[in-house]
């Protein structure tokens, strides 16, 4: 059923070397854009869908660090460890997206799934055990923003929907740190949240499938302006079966457990 809603006479996800070819791109970009990968009418009747639902939303405004971590009293209240940064966001969860819409048949396809696999390099995928973190939709209405952070998260899988009038761009420092050996980069950090580092800016319209490693690369989206909102849907899975989000976290996104 792919077929109906991927244009896979331009992304033929379903070929190994288009695959290897799509890993290449990632690996040396640390991100893939993937433009028109829905088909237009599938476009038009998930930008409806999303319109639809957007009454669910929960919204919520937080402020945190780069490293979406707790404050070090240690520190000093101007460290970069300590500034904060504010992001808003409106979501809906799995459980209110439709059992027929075609971003559940797309996130449970065994094609899809294998592609997914082979860009980022892992064994297999599975979906959140909780009822609400598998597949969200963003919403970002006018002022709405994410602020810089980096992922806790290998890679993340998006679509976006629809595209304020102004605003809303992607920005991205590509490997400002290196987690895995534990070096932050201070200084380097602090330099982007002054200004003193150009980002490189993520053109991406409206039916394109990003595939974004975050964990090293600091990132954010800018206040959206305008009338229109941002829809921006979030493919999330797991290496391995049975992982929820925590409860906490749950609360704290989405306003509720269950």
């Amino acid at each position: 059923m792919l077929e109906q809603f991927v244009d896979l006479s331009r992304h033929n996800i379903k070929n190994d070397n288009y695959a290897a070819t799509c890993r290449s791109r990632l690996d040396s970009k640390g991100v893939l854009c993937l433009p028109k990968f829905l088909k237009p009418e599938v476009l038009h009747a998930l930008v409806d869908a999303a319109a639809e639902v957007e009454k669910h939303a929960y919204f919520t405004t937080s402020t945190h660090n780069v490293y979406l971590t707790p404050k070090n009293p240690e520190l000093p209240k101007s460290h970069v460890f300590n500034l904060q940064v504010v992001s808003t966001k409106g979501c809906v969860c799995d459980d209110i997206i439709s059992a027929n819409s075609p971003l559940r048949h797309i996130y449970n396809n065994a094609d899809f799934k294998k592609f997914i696999c082979q860009v980022v390099g892992v064994d297999s995928l599975f979906p959140y055990e909780d009822p609400l973190s598998s597949i969200n939709i963003h919403y970002a209405p006018k002022g709405k923003e994410l602020g810089w952070h980096f992922d806790n998260s290998e890679f993340a899988i998006t679509l976006l929907l629809q595209a304020p009038e102004a605003g809303g761009e992607y920005h991205y420092i590509k490997d400002l740190r290196d987690a895995n050996a534990g070096e932050m980069n201070f200084e380097g950090v602090k330099a982007a949240l002054e200004g003193r580092l150009e980002p490189t800016v993520l053109p991406i319209e409206p039916g394109t499938l990003v595939l974004f490693r975050g964990r090293n690369s600091l990132h954010r989206v800018t206040p959206t302006k305008g009338k229109i909102s941002r829809y921006l849907v979030v493919l999330a899975y797991n290496g391995k079966p049975g992982v929820s989000l925590s409860e906490t976290a749950r609360q704290t996104f989405y306003g509720r457990v269950v």
